[in-house]
């Protein structure tokens, strides 16, 4: 168990951000007194962290551009269906690189100081997610969202910080609409810089993306690497939005700066979902032939190994047989872990119902 409570953070989650990004995210920004010591303790340990900075940004300056890159697999989807364990047995193929638990905390401290900070993070770490007890640990696979966040204000996760503006969050880093050619540009220079620099780390060739913000990004995602492949993962709607409207209420609650209305907040969950899953179906014609799997959560739960060998299959992700033995193991030893058990009240239903059609049409999710 770390130092630090995930509840009682004692900083904004923007602890490892840089000057511009905070200053972009908070400027304007209205927040109460009860979160200005947060801001402030935020704000001092990057004016302390900003020579580190600077040092690793110029030696990301000198790594050499590579010739070529291997397009990166994304696994995607809406939240809480099934990303994380999916993304968790993929990752023991040693081909993958990826965005480890340490990188979201510190993406601009990975060339130079990395040792001491990764030692250091891993002290104050908690050892699992206060809201569903999933391991939690610094070179664990994590989703990218929560480093872009430290890297560029457009970023979807900023809207955990400042709830009051989720809407905008949700339109303009979510599904990247409006955004000038230059926000456009500094995304992609982002999620470039953040591939390149993983791969670097930890000495591989191919990245695996697990971020469920990525599911609208298809065209963004195509345009820096076009030949790049996709894992799309639907669940349950019933299931994922109470799960959804949990986690993300509890998260928000220990990062937010800002008061939040907790009605209107389930509200936005739901336009978020529909707005998410709309994209995709919109843009997933994109995808080149070959290169995208649709699997049901459930089907891959109740199977993994085989699930995963179809999966590469179809992706040519390489030779199943060499990494079965790894995959195996793992998926015997999450055998018997107790997930939250939900029962869906006639408030639940009724909205999901309504938000979520498509969902429960096209993959038969009827009650």
């Amino acid at each position: 168990m770390g130092i630090l409570n995930f509840e009682k953070l004692p900083a904004s989650t923007l602890i490892g951000a840089d000057s511009s990004t905070i200053k972009r995210v908070l400027e304007g920004v209205e927040y109460e007194k009860e979160y200005r010591s947060k801001i402030r303790l935020t704000k001092c340990i990057q004016s302390l962290l900003a020579p580190l900075y600077n040092i690793n940004t110029r030696r990301y300056e000198a790594m050499p551009v590579p010739a070529t890159e291997t397009a990166p697999v994304f696994i995607i989807g809406h939240w809480r269906s099934g990303t994380t364990f999916v993304h968790n047995v993929l990752t023991q193929d040693s081909q993958f690189g990826y965005c480890t638990t340490y990188q979201t905390v510190f993406p601009h401290v990975m060339l130079w100081g990395y040792p001491t900070f990764r030692a250091l993070v891993k002290l104050f770490m908690p050892s699992t997610r206060a809201t569903d007890k999933m391991e939690l640990g610094v070179d664990i696979p994590q989703e990218e969202e929560i480093a872009l966040s430290n890297m560029t204000p457009v970023a979807h996760y900023h809207f955990l910080t400042l709830p009051q503006r989720m809407e905008y969050y949700r339109d303009h880093c979510l599904l990247l609409d409006g955004l000038s050619d230059s926000e456009l540009n500094e995304f992609k220079a982002a999620m470039q810089k953040l591939v390149r620099i993983s791969l670097h780390v930890q000495h591989k060739e191919r990245f695996l993306s697990k971020n469920p913000p990525h599911t609208a990004r298809i065209k963004t995602l195509l345009e820096i690497w076009p030949d790049a492949k996709f894992i799309y993962l639907v669940r349950n709607p019933y299931t994922v939005f109470k799960s959804t409207r949990d986690f993300f209420g509890k998260t928000t609650q220990s990062t937010t700066l800002q008061h939040f209305n907790e009605e209107g907040f389930e509200l936005e969950v739901l336009k978020t979902y529909k707005s998410l899953i709309d994209r995709y179906e919109e843009q997933k014609i994109l995808i080149p032939e070959g290169n995208l799997v649709e699997v049901r959560f459930e089907d891959f739960e109740a199977d993994p190994v085989e699930n995963t060998r179809q999966i590469y299959n179809t992706l040519q992700l390489g030779d199943f047989d060499q990494v079965r033995a790894n995959i195996e193991q793992y998926a015997g030893s999450k055998r018997g872990f107790k997930k939250n058990r939900y029962n869906y009240d006639s408030h639940t239903v009724e909205l999901v119902d309504r938000w979520c059609s498509s969902t429960i049409q096209r993959w038969d999710y009827h009650l």
